[in-house]
């Protein structure tokens, strides 16, 4: 089926966003090998960085560039190709298109001048990173790249001090160690999972705190493109109130007056099955309680 028999009115042609490797070239799907070779244009952010991946699997189709440089005058004149009825497919150099990358304004001027936009789902160095560092990903949250200054980057940070779920950021060789380090200074020494050049012939993982990690850091040279996992700040549980019957029996201990504190937690511990901790701080602020009724 020719892509161009897929629009939604026959008049206008669609924008696919199609996700390509993020290094292996065997990491695409059939779909996308299809819909690049069927489509009139594919708008790739590197068009030398595209050609490769054409040229190894055979594809002529025309290549033109759509990039932060050029998107604002580009743009326009793909929207034009797309209401005159031909099917473009936008490309990233890696991955999947619009994530951290200007592929979101020409999906965003596709969708207001009302030309069908389909998603071409693949690898993504986001999920590819979660689903390797063993923590959270039930929720999560994407960071991207954080500010290149130190003194902004520890400002975005901050606002993310309390954040529950997973981080995840991407980061510049050259940035790297000051940004670990900036983390360590801002969140805390967390668990972290460091991602280099996945899918390549370089790929490695660190995983650890973020001083362990920043101490093999320097034993190397830092090279290749990274994907930072960061563990979300914990939450802290509440306490939970005491079961109204062992409230009684401490509140009646209390009024006694006849055992300390301690007794009185290590005693209703050893017959309830409370924590001692809980139970001493529970007996705490009971008898706060009590002696500020005056009673």
């Amino acid at each position: 089926m020719n892509v161009n028999s897929d629009s939604r009115d026959g008049t206008s042609g669609t924008l696919f966003v199609v996700s390509t490797p993020l290094g292996n070239l065997e990491d695409i799907t059939v779909r996308a090998l299809r819909v690049l070779k069927e489509v009139d244009w594919i708008a790739a952010e590197t068009v030398e960085h595209t050609r490769n991946l054409c040229r190894h699997y055979g594809i002529a189709t025309k290549l033109t560039s759509f990039n932060q440089h050029n998107q604002r005058t580009k743009g326009p004149e793909l929207i034009e190709e797309l209401n005159s009825g031909r099917s473009v497919a936008l490309v990233t150099n890696a991955g999947t298109p619009a994530i951290s990358d200007p592929g979101a304004f020409l999906v965003a001027g596709a969708l207001k001048a009302g030309v069908r936009v389909s998603p071409l789902p693949g690898p993504s160095a986001v999920t590819a990173a979660l689903c390797a560092s063993g923590m959270r990903a039930d929720t999560f949250l994407f960071c991207g790249f954080l500010y290149h200054r130190s003194g902004k980057r520890r400002k975005e940070l901050e606002a993310l001090k309390t954040v529950p779920h997973t981080l995840v950021f991407f980061e510049a060789p050259h940035r790297l160690k000051e940004m670990l380090e900036d983390v360590r200074a801002v969140l805390g020494d967390r668990a972290v999972v460091l991602h280099k050049e996945m899918t390549k012939l370089f790929e490695g993982t660190v995983a650890g705190s973020v001083a362990s990690v920043l101490s093999r850091l320097s034993e190397e040279e830092v090279r290749g493109e990274y994907t930072l996992v960061v563990a979300g700040c914990e939450r802290k549980e509440k306490e939970q109130a005491l079961d109204e019957k062992v409230q009684e029996k401490m509140g009646r201990l209390l009024k006694a007056g006849t055992m300390s504190l301690k007794d009185i937690a290590c005693k209703i511990a050893s017959e309830t099955g409370v924590e001692y901790r809980k139970a001493y701080k529970a007996c705490l602020s009971m008898k706060r309680g009590i002696k500020d009724r005056g009673t």
